[in-house]
């Protein structure tokens, strides 16, 4: 039997390291290059207000990172789907994307 390609102690690196980078970079793109209010952006994504503010400042998601060609693609898909409305963007799309799926 092969091992699985994704397990829980990945997932977990992946949740706690490059996630909260990637939805600043998501919300820091959505307000600035889309132009939508932060207030609208809460909405959408269903977190407070002072969240997206401590998104957009940096004192959430640290500071803003390069990320890999793949990485910036999820990162506008995904600011293209709460953009839009439409689409998703799973864990597993950005698991893979970022390298940490097994061989």
């Amino acid at each position: 039997m092969s091992e699985p390609s994704c397990d829980i102690m990945r997932c977990d690196s992946l949740v706690r390291r490059l996630l909260p980078k990637m939805r600043a970079e998501m919300v820091y793109r959505l307000v600035h290059e889309r132009g939508i209010s932060q207030s609208e952006v809460s909405k959408r994504l269903g977190i407070s207000r002072a969240a997206i503010s401590q998104y957009m400042s940096r004192k959430r998601g640290n500071t803003k990172a390069d990320f890999s060609g793949d990485l910036d693609a999820v990162i506008e898909r995904w600011v293209s789907a709460v953009d839009s409305g439409t689409g998703t963007i799973t864990i597993c799309d950005v698991c893979r994307m970022a390298g940490f799926e097994r061989k």
